[in-house]
């Protein structure tokens, strides 16, 4: 049974009570954001929304993608994955940020093994 988000960086493991989170990010080509909403299932993660401010190279809006205030807006059709992994070269143009109810934490900005994101287990 899930009862959080686990996060693996740099050796270490951070729990966080939450089921809903938001991964934000630059695009390293063109320089622009992107935001995504996951959530925290019995299946695993579920990618509920995603926005691109501007498009570009490897970065177009999905299908059915409205603009809303500046940002490509869409419900991606992606199926549940059981973890993400996120690149942390430290050399790309941001880290990652992921938010939920209680904060904000910068991932992958220096030189690491990849991040791994996945539902905690009992």
């Amino acid at each position: 049974m899930a009862t959080g988000l686990c996060i693996a960086a740099g050796g270490k493991i951070l729990t966080i009570a939450a089921t809903l989170f938001s991964l934000s990010w630059t695009h390293s080509v063109e320089k622009a954001q992107w935001q995504e909403d996951w959530r925290v299932t019995e299946q695993g993660l579920e990618l509920t929304e995603a926005r691109v401010k501007g498009s570009g190279a490897g970065m177009d809006p999905g299908e059915g993608a409205r603009l809303e205030d500046g940002w490509w807006v869409w419900l991606p059709d992606a199926p549940v994955t059981p973890e993400l992994v996120l690149a942390a070269s430290g050399a790309t143009v941001s880290a990652w940020t992921l938010c939920h109810a209680d904060g904000c934490v910068d991932l992958g900005a220096d030189p690491q093994q990849p991040v791994r994101i996945g539902p905690c287990e009992q």
